[in-house]
């Protein structure tokens, strides 16, 4: 393959980090022109030295100055604001867009890099949570691949090269438990933010961890596993694997099933999808059979972990609704996270705002936008109200 040109949203998170590391590791293949940061405008400077980076965006402008004076003896061109972001992700320097962006915030640079035409490495799983139907269609009009960073739709992306058109059973999508899989209702139920944060295998940024100790992300993943693969949902099984050894899995029609492996390592999927369709060197742990003991598999308990449940409805009732559940979880997770409300509080919320945000059966992009304010706005005061 040729040198890739990246443009990499979100760099100073976890997943951002992880893809510089491979950076690191392939400089003759991968080069930097955009780096971008919500708030870390200290390590986004660092990065933008280091990697020699054409263009830094600083999204709050409350720290455009203070990185615009870092960089003002290099040659780094520096931005603010998402307007910035999705100008620049559409220029003719980048190759290919990594959109590790947090949360809702990761649609709209996403939709302006396909419209654009750039290959998109998507880590960012609310864009098609709550946009899935829009994005996938607009990426098939301009012909964009969309390759999935999330360790578990790689690994259900690699399942499937070679298939040959195959048809698919079922997807197995695998999910560790997180902290609390072998927790009582009544123990959750006291669940602090200190404890939902020790996630036992994936070190991860804070949202996510929390989403990982509800289940919630793998109710996202549920839903981004639809639109990516086309499958129902009635297709795709949630299975829970404490050791994170199989990353997801693919049975076939014939009933062969196919299984992805690895230590958890993000670095791993991101260099695939950086690197797709090449497999390339890479300095990470590699697998020992013979000292992996047993892996283990069970069933996911939906009374304890209800958001999986309402993931599943979400994606069933459709049209705005998978938005509207986003939107809603990311309110109640950051109250969580300030400790202004309770572990199940979290989906007592998201079910509110799904009983009371209006219904939009085929919701065009604008309705994306309206259904994600009016949920955070309804979230929001019913935490105030009454949590």
């Amino acid at each position: 393959m040729g040198k890739r040109i990246l443009a990499i949203l979100g760099s100073t998170g976890s997943i951002g980090r992880q893809a510089l590391e491979v950076v690191r590791q392939h400089p003759d293949l991968f080069e930097i022109d955009l780096l971008t940061a919500n708030n870390n405008s200290r390590l986004l400077v660092e990065q933008a030295l280091e990697f020699d980076a054409n263009n830094v965006v600083i999204c709050n402008p409350d720290k455009y100055r203070e990185v615009s004076d870092a960089l003002d003896s290099s040659l780094v061109k520096t931005f603010c604001g998402m307007d910035s972001v999705c100008d620049l992700v559409s220029g003719d320097t980048v190759d290919m867009v990594l959109t590790a962006m947090v949360g809702f915030s990761g649609l709209r640079s996403t939709v302006a890099a396909i419209e654009a035409g750039k290959p998109i490495a998507l880590a960012n799983k609310e864009t098609l949570v709550a946009a899935g139907g829009i994005v996938m269609k607009l990426a098939e009009d301009k012909n964009v691949p969309v390759l999935p960073v999330d360790s578990e739709h790689s690994a259900i992306f690699q399942c499937l090269q070679g298939s040959n058109g195959a048809p698919v059973r079922k997807i197995h999508l695998t999910a560790s438990g997180g902290p609390f899989r072998t927790w009582t209702k009544e123990q959750l139920e006291k669940a602090t933010r200190k404890e939902a944060l020790k996630h036992p295998n994936w070190k991860m940024g804070e949202k996510i961890t929390i989403d990982s100790a509800t289940m919630m992300n793998k109710g996202l993943e549920i839903i981004e596993a639809k639109w990516l693969f086309g499958v129902s949902p009635e297709k795709i099984n949630v299975v829970v694997h404490p050791e994170s050894i199989i990353h997801s899995m693919v049975e076939y029609a014939d009933g062969a099933v196919i299984a992805q492996l690895g230590h958890p390592d993000m670095k791993e999927p991101i260099q695939y999808a950086l690197g797709y369709p090449a497999r390339l060197e890479l300095d990470n742990r590699k697998l020992d059979f013979a000292s992996l003991g047993s892996l283990s598999f069970h069933a996911p308990d939906f009374d304890r972990f209800p958001a999986l449940r309402i993931a599943y409805e979400s994606i069933r009732r459709g049209g705005n609704m998978p938005c509207v559940m986003n939107a809603a979880n990311e309110i109640a997770v950051a109250a969580f996270l300030r400790e202004k409300i309770g572990f199940y509080d979290i989906c007592d919320t998201v079910e509110y705002c799904i009983e009371h945000v209006p219904f939009i059966a085929e919701p065009c992009l604008e309705d994306i936008f309206s259904s994600n304010d009016e949920a955070a706005a309804i979230a929001a005061e019913y935490i105030r109200q009454n949590l």
